[in-house]
């Protein structure tokens, strides 16, 4: 695993989408550091990456009615169990197919920088109102092979404010 501060100095190779979350960071000023790694697709795969960031790890559950006409993202504690109950019964995991389309991400890699592609804003931002008290904020720039660590206060109040999508706040419980 190598940590850095910033972006790649050679993006070349990279994904596109990966290299837009950098260029969107710049843009907007925000600072961060970088881990890139092995292909992460679980929580458990991210508990290294979080602790050789000193952060904690988002977990991204994308989300979608019995219809799939209306999109949820929910960020919570990646140690907070997600129980659907807790937002409503008629929730369910999206499909690959709409991840791609709306967010343009593929699983193991949902992200709030996937909402940069949600310009109709389709998808309803939710976080659960623990991450807020964490002083950063853990995610992958739109793959799996990176993570990176921001201030949350930049992600809630700046990086939120760019994208265009407000958020709902949420008290989940786990349980």
């Amino acid at each position: 695993m190598t940590i850095e501060t910033g972006r790649p100095a050679d993006c070349s190779g990279r994904p596109e989408k990966e290299c837009a979350v950098y260029d969107l960071l710049e843009r907007l000023d925000i600072p961060f550091t970088r881990a890139d790694h092995p292909a992460a697709f679980t929580m458990e795969e991210c508990k290294a990456v979080s602790q050789a960031l000193h952060t904690p790890i988002c977990k991204n559950l994308f989300l979608c009615n019995r219809q799939k006409t209306a999109f949820y993202l929910l960020l919570l504690p990646a140690s907070k169990p997600f129980r659907t109950k807790e937002i409503t019964a008629r929730l369910s995991f999206a499909g690959e197919e709409q991840l791609a389309s709306l967010l343009h991400l593929t699983p193991g890699s949902a992200t709030i920088f996937g909402l940069q592609y949600d310009t109709e804003n389709r998808v309803q931002l939710v976080v659960d109102r623990d991450l807020l008290d964490e002083a950063y904020f853990g995610c992958h720039p739109c793959i799996n092979t990176s993570t990176i660590r921001l201030k949350t206060s930049d992600v809630f109040d700046r990086l939120t404010h760019a994208l265009h999508h407000d958020y709902t706040l949420v008290t989940l419980k786990g349980e």
